[in-house]
């Protein structure tokens, strides 16, 4: 029996035989596992609901991003990578649909199975599955996988590395992971960790690799070409080990998916209108009104198609690095959110047609309640009434301006906020006891158009505040090295949030990431009551009291000023190519890279 142990002290995780006959007996292996009930899905499913079962197989697309890689290995953190690039060519134990909150299903793995407790998982791999190269997949190679990715993998894997005591083969075929913590949610984010080759990467540096030296996977697709910083060529493994898998039935249809790369915005927009990129995602509601209105879309060659979704907001903004000042007072940023005027910003850019986002999880069922905390949420919070920020208990809510460009309320309101924080208007400048004058930078990626747009208005009303401050533009390269490194003051901030949020919330604002490089903690949250909410969300045994603990959450993370948050994205918009067609079925996560490109598919008729 192999065994590979996660915990410092290499100590051997033992039970007493009573307690363990119990824990197995109440286990049963299948199909499928959900976070709370039950998966909708039966065991003899055909395919996902959103996908077509018998689409058909062929075609090929090219999609576009911004800026450039200099890396191939999506699993660790040195390096800039092709976003889409661990979609499509590697997989995991179990797969998750998007049409269920959470819920997985069996991938590389034909069945799992856990005590009612969850306090272990075990595994049972499919017979069949295999790597690219032909090489089968083994107990060996997910034994591995785990431990690498916890010890030399990006960060995001070692949140769960901690939680576990220890894994173990229990049969050719079959594994069991136990875990050290209280923890129900670990089961499924065992069964999603991406798979490597033991052969490939035993004894080597897989964190420092070459560029050359990319992962292989068990994915539909390999990287079949790629030029550094220009374009990745994906191309459909034609002995692609599980394309009859039923989580597998009706996806990844395209022959070849080529990434192409483009210097900003703006240039990717027109390779798309001169018909160089295949789809397009859109994220601006005045420009997919007024100017995807080209020749091509008027002869009936682009289609603009619109995918709604019921998933929170999320949050997306300008973040504040709360680890230096000035941003370490709540009253400056919350001076910095009166001084942005929303309104004005978002019926310039967008021509208003976009709503605000209001918190971290709005636009859903685990959105704070407005005005005061009531019920569970109230009780859950009590204890730490006198350090959590004002507001999160009474209720809190963003300004509204009255849509002018001079926001004068909101102005007087950040000018009454920074006296009170030491910062007096001085010569015209804003300026503490010391003579210090309040300055920052903002720092952008130079492909991101609109965020320098928005940047450009909010600034204007920064300097008439007495504000120096300037926006300080990047490639994608330096961009990524400074925010894994935390080393800005102001920045652009996007976390996108599902409807079963869990374990990575403890990697976006847990108290240990705060300081970990590479984490999503960007604004330096190190908040006792935050890592309490999330442990209560980890351990909740039923849906009240889960939700009780993610609105308390949303409420601290609301209240404490972190971001000043933009407009809303309440549907997915994609302008592509006639031939790329999709089920009239929607997932209730809408789009994303696990709905567009991966369940549709090429008509050429």
């Amino acid at each position: 029996m192999n065994t590979v142990y996660f915990r410092a002290t290499k100590r051997i995780f033992a039970v007493c035989a009573a307690i363990l006959w119990l824990s197995e007996a109440s286990a049963e292996p299948a199909h499928g596992i959900s976070m709370y009930g039950t998966p909708a899905l039966p065991p003899d499913f055909v395919s996902l609901p959103y996908a077509r079962a018998d689409a058909p197989k062929g075609g090929r697309i090219t999609l576009g991003n911004t800026g450039g890689f200099d890396s191939l290995n999506p699993f660790v953190r040195k390096g800039t990578v092709p976003w889409q690039l661990r979609f499509f060519t590697h997989e995991s134990l179990m797969g998750r649909s998007w049409d269920e909150p959470f819920t997985l299903y069996g991938l590389l793995a034909e069945s799992v199975e856990v005590p009612d407790d969850r306090s272990w998982v075990g595994f049972t791999l499919r017979e069949n599955a295999m790597f690219s190269d032909g090489s089968p997949v083994t107990v060996e190679d997910v034994l591995f996988s785990y431990e690498l990715l916890g010890t030399e993998g990006h960060p995001r894997y070692h949140s769960l590395a901690a939680q576990i005591d220890a894994i173990q083969q229990t049969g050719p075929r079959s594994l069991r992971i136990t875990f050290n913590t209280d923890n129900r949610e670990l089961a499924l984010l065992a069964g999603m960790r991406p798979i490597l080759s033991r052969a490939q990467w035993e004894g080597r540096d897989f964190a420092n690799a070459p560029l050359a030296d990319f992962p292989m996977g068990t994915g539909p697709y390999v990287i079949s070409d790629y030029e550094a910083g220009r374009f990745v060529e994906l191309t459909r493994n034609p002995d692609y080990w599980g394309m009859d898998v039923p989580f597998r039935k009706g996806t990844h249809n395209f022959d070849s998916i080529k990434l192409d790369f483009y210097g900003d915005a703006s240039v990717l927009f027109e390779a798309f209108k001169g018909g160089d990129i295949s789809a397009l995602r859109e994220f601006n509601a005045e420009k997919w009104a007024t100017q995807y209105d080209f020749p091509a879309i008027s002869r009936g060659e682009i289609v603009k198609s619109e995918i709604p979704h019921q998933k929170p907001s999320g949050m997306t903004g300008f973040v504040m690095n709360t680890r230096k000042p000035p941003f370490d007072d709540w009253r400056v940023r919350e001076a910095m959110i009166q001084a942005f005027n929303f309104e004005f910003i978002n019926d310039t850019l967008t021509g208003g047609a976009q709503p605000r986002i209001t918190s971290y999880f709005s636009n859903s069922s685990l959105a704070m309640m407005p005005g005061a905390a009531q019920g569970q949420v109230a009780d859950l919070l009590a204890d730490f009434a006198g350090t959590i920020p004002p507001g999160t208990l009474e209720g809190y809510a963003l300004p509204v301006s009255d849509g002018s460009a001079r926001n004068r309320k909101g102005i007087r309101r950040a000018m009454s906020l920074l006296e009170e924080a030491g910062w007096t208007a001085q010569d015209g400048q804003m300026r503490n006891d010391s003579g210090e004058i309040l300055s920052f930078s903002i720092l952008l990626a130079q492909t991101s158009s609109e965020n320098i747009a928005i940047a450009d208005l909010y600034v204007s009303a920064l300097k008439r505040l007495g504000m120096n401050v300037a926006i300080e533009t990047t490639d994608s390269a330096q961009y990524t090295a400074r925010t894994n490194e935390f080393d800005f003051d102001m920045t652009t901030y996007r976390r996108a949030l599902s409807l079963s949020p869990g374990n990575e919330q403890r990697f976006y604002w847990g108290s240990e990431a705060a300081d970990q490089p590479g984490s999503r903690n960007w604004m330096g949250v190190a908040s006792p009551a935050v890592d309490a909410m999330i442990d209560r969300m980890l351990s909740a045994r039923g849906q009240d009291e889960f939700v009780a603990a993610v609105r308390a959450l949303d409420r601290l993370l609301t209240a404490g000023r972190y971001v000043i948050p933009f407009w809303q994205f309440t549907e997915g918009r994609i302008a592509h190519i006639k031939e790329m067609k999709f089920s009239d079925t929607l997932p209730i996560y809408g789009d994303g890279p696990n709905y567009m490109p991966q369940v549709w598919w090429y008509d050429p008729s």
